[in-house]
């Protein structure tokens, strides 16, 4: 028997699910659409997008028994940083039960000295990361609170709980920003059944930003990096994703204004 499967034997399965995963064709994003594809007894909706055959290899195998109808959005669906167009997405595609805010990244930036940043720079970093998150949030609080339930799953980073190794200063802030958003929404979504938990993801090698990233680190910093997790071994998109199944199921209602690290062990060591 299945996680979900188990899940939604015991105290009543939630039919007609709605999923959303906010950067869906950003890193993390198809494995992330599997994981609230999973959830109980809902019907199934393939997304579309820059990452076609990742999303469609993420769904493959999934009974449509226990999935939910997944919607997907990404900066190329929507300004994901305009309350408008924000606004104008959640309108046209209904009740969402599920949110996770994967959107996010470095927007083609590189680290370099704070005082060397522009303006622009650091809002530009700060909108997709955190801008992002809070907009989503908003747009689907109200239905949550006539539904007496709901679940939002942040994807925040490593850097929101060390330093980032970008060394975007931007980034580190708004990862960071992303946790304590979770907090404080925890405290007060709690009363009415929505619970807000969120990940922090280590090195995740899964889309060609990524790839170019690990590259660049050279067979001495690879190994390096490796040798600093505890599991010595690269993260998956589907190691964040069995992370979203546990915050997204019915049986994780008593669990909320947590961040867990999947990084295999990296921030202790």
């Amino acid at each position: 028997m299945g996680f979900f499967e188990f899940c939604s034997s015991r105290r009543g399965a939630r039919v007609g699910l709605a999923a959303l995963v906010v950067g869906a064709a950003a890193v993390l994003g198809s494995a992330g659409s599997a994981s609230a594809q999973s959830v109980p007894a809902a019907k199934k909706e393939r997304s579309r997008g820059l990452w076609q055959a990742q999303l469609e290899a993420a769904l493959k195998g999934w009974n449509d028994t226990y999935g939910a109808t997944v919607h997907a959005v990404d900066k190329d669906t929507a300004d994901l940083t305009s309350p408008q167009a924000v606004a104008d997405f959640f309108a046209a595609i209904g009740p969402v039960d599920i949110l996770v805010n994967n959107a996010g990244g470095v927007v083609g930036q590189t680290g370099k000295p704070l005082e060397d940043v522009p303006p622009e720079d650091w809002h530009a970093v700060v909108d997709a990361n955190l801008t992002s998150a809070y907009l989503c949030i908003r747009a689907v609080i109200p239905g949550m609170k006539a539904r007496g339930w709901g679940r939002i799953v942040n994807i925040s980073s490593a850097a929101g709980l060390t330093v980032s190794r970008t060394g975007i200063q931007a980034y580190a802030s708004a990862k960071a920003g992303q946790i304590g958003l979770t907090r404080q929404l925890a405290a007060e979504l709690g009363p009415f059944g929505i619970t807000v938990n969120c990940i922090a993801p280590g090195f995740i090698l899964s889309n060609p930003t990524t790839q170019i990233q690990w590259d660049g680190y050279g067979p001495e910093g690879q190994a390096q990096m490796v040798a600093g997790i505890s599991m010595r071994r690269l993260g998956q998109p589907e190691d964040i994703a069995h992370g979203v199944q546990f915050f997204a199921a019915e049986r994780s209602g008593w669990v909320t204004g947590q961040t867990i690290a999947i990084d295999g062990g990296h921030a202790f060591l």
